[in-house]
């Protein structure tokens, strides 16, 4: 089964597992269409995160891989990255876009990576599917189309307004046939030489050409730092909820710790028997959001450049004390970073003061007929991302994600702050849920940049202690709190329960929340899987 962001990209990985492919090959493919036909979520110009399931006869830790495919800075980046020269920060409109905003791409070399590991098909036949529809064209979806239509800075960079705007500026329309020949000749380029083809040779020289030569924010970006990405395998990180054992994506992402340090502190409360998507349920998890969204502010970040209290984060007893803090019947307001167990505190991250990425970013959720399977978060940023265009794909703006500011009003330096070959803090939540005896239950995921926290949790929620469907715990409708308002998502049914979570204590906050969920269940000899409809992604199995 793969649950994927475009029906396109979906077919492509189910024709790779009937081919006898594994759910990484699956992936790789899935992966490949996407920068095709979902050009403003995901792609080669951007990076991801990756966990792989692998079934045994008893859970081990050797069963569950997790692979960081993080764009990094260039070699010549400093905190001062997005500095103006009298040193204030530059807006979030303005550092998401050009040149320096874009880190080096990773996901190419991630999923070489996974491939090593755990592919069954030859590299090469994994980009079949995406150079054919490359050549032979695709109908713009609306989806694309609206996009297109809305962003307000890919006209002002040339290449890409020459791709998706007809003569005139007038953007594609719904329906019309897409070809993408330079894409085509690119993935032919890694299907035939192999991946170190984005990383060596013209492919990388034009990509670090075209961030030094734009006309916004030029980078500094050199060719050896294209050459020198490293992919990294990574420890995957695992926590009891209740009958399950919930196994997320390590740091830079802060996606795994916080999904799991939501969870834990939902624990004491019997969720079972509240409503699902009632002002109970959304009041309490609220606010085991807000106590673990202060500890992700003021701890998490690079590991490869900071101290990361991971095991005093994820501490049982320090959770169990942090729970307490919970009232069912009034809000706490804002929350402070705990201490954990023994753990030195460190200097402080700031919180995202970035702009919402709902649009961007994608997930995939694949079971293969091995019983392997992959849960994967992918991105290139905001949407169409730089909007920087290279060799017919988008290059990413993760490097926004940084603290622009890289010291707090005391002098002390921000751990998420710009720095060299740094990895920028990442919310992408991939995620699996296994039984007690170490079998896979689920896997699941979302796009939402920081919101994409609340929707796993939401998610996992409705499905593991509300017992609903898959597809009916991705349609349950959104909230979050990230230690400040309350979000509803907007023209939902929770938008009523508005006054009532004021009266607790809550500031409400209604907003449209665009999740892109993905998610495959494995029943008694069958797998059940969802896709959001509040996107254009399908699930196909067989």
């Amino acid at each position: 089964m793969v649950s994927a962001a475009n029906p396109h990209a979906t077919k492509a990985g189910l024709d790779i597992l009937r081919a006898g492919g594994s759910a990484v090959d699956a992936a790789i493919a899935v992966q490949m269409v996407l920068t095709l036909v979902e050009p403003q979520a995901s792609g080669i110009g951007g990076g991801g995160f990756l966990l792989h399931f692998k079934p045994s006869a008893k859970y081990t830790s050797s069963l569950l891989s997790a692979y960081d495919g993080r764009e990094i800075a260039p070699s010549g980046a400093t905190e001062t990255l997005f500095l103006r020269e009298d040193g204030e920060p530059l807006s979030w409109n303005e550092r998401k876009i050009g040149g320096k905003s874009v880190g080096v791409p990773g996901i190419i070399r991630m999923l070489a990576l996974a491939h090593q590991d755990h592919g069954r098909l030859p590299w090469k036949k994994l980009f079949d599917p995406a150079i054919r529809l490359a050549q032979a064209g695709f109908p713009v979806s609306p989806r694309l189309n609206k996009m297109i239509r809305r962003d307000k800075f890919l006209a002002n960079f040339p290449t890409a307004a020459n791709f998706y705007f007809l003569p005139g500026g007038t953007p594609l329309p719904v329906g019309h046939l897409l070809k993408n020949l330079e894409l085509a000749n690119t993935l032919s380029r890694l299907a035939n030489e192999g991946p170190e083809a984005f990383y060596i040779g013209d492919i990388p020289r034009a990509i670090a050409r075209k961030v030094r030569e734009t006309h916004h924010l030029p980078s500094q970006m050199k060719e050896s730092d294209i050459k020198d990405y490293t992919a990294k395998r990574r420890s995957i990180l695992c926590l009891p909820y209740r009958t399950w054992n919930i196994c997320g994506m390590p740091p830079p992402t802060s996606g795994g710790i916080t999904t799991l340090q939501i969870l834990k502190l939902l624990e004491r409360f019997d969720l079972a028997q509240v409503a699902p998507g009632s002002a109970k349920a959304i009041h309490l998890i609220s606010e085991a959001s807000r106590l673990a969204f202060a500890d992700r502010n003021q701890y998490l970040g690079d590991p490869d450049f900071v101290q990361i209290p991971v095991q005093g984060l994820l501490n049982e007893k320090y959770l169990r004390q942090r729970a307490s803090e919970i009232s069912p019947f009034q809000a706490m307001g804002k929350a402070k970073p705990g201490s954990p167990v023994s753990e030195k505190r460190l200097p402080s991250l700031s919180s995202d003061r970035g702009g919402q990425r709902p649009d961007s970013t994608s997930h995939i959720s694949i079971v293969d007929q091995y019983g392997e399977a992959i849960s994967m978060t992918t991105s290139i940023g905001t949407a169409f991302g730089s909007r920087i265009m290279v060799k017919g794909f988008m290059l990413n703006d993760q490097l926004a994600d940084f603290s622009p500011l890289p010291r707090d009003k005391s002098g002390t330096p921000k751990a998420n702050r710009p720095g060299s070959k740094k990895r920028p803090r990442s919310s992408m939540a991939p995620t699996f849920v296994l039984d007690k005896d170490g079998k896979l239950v689920m896997a699941v995921g979302s796009p939402g940049g920081s919101s994409i926290i609340g929707y796993v949790v939401k998610t996992l929620v409705a499905a593991l202690d509300w017992n609903l469907p898959m597809q009916a715990a991705i349609d349950l409708p959104n909230f979050i709190n990230k230690n400040g308002r309350t979000e509803l998502e907007k023209d939902t049914p929770i938008t009523t329960f508005s006054e009532t979570l004021e009266y607790l204590g809550h500031k409400i906050y209604i907003r449209t929340k665009t999740s892109g969920l993905h998610g495959i269940r494995i029943g008694k000899g069958q797998l059940e899987g969802g896709a959001d409809k509040r996107r254009e992604g399908i699930v196909l199995g067989d």
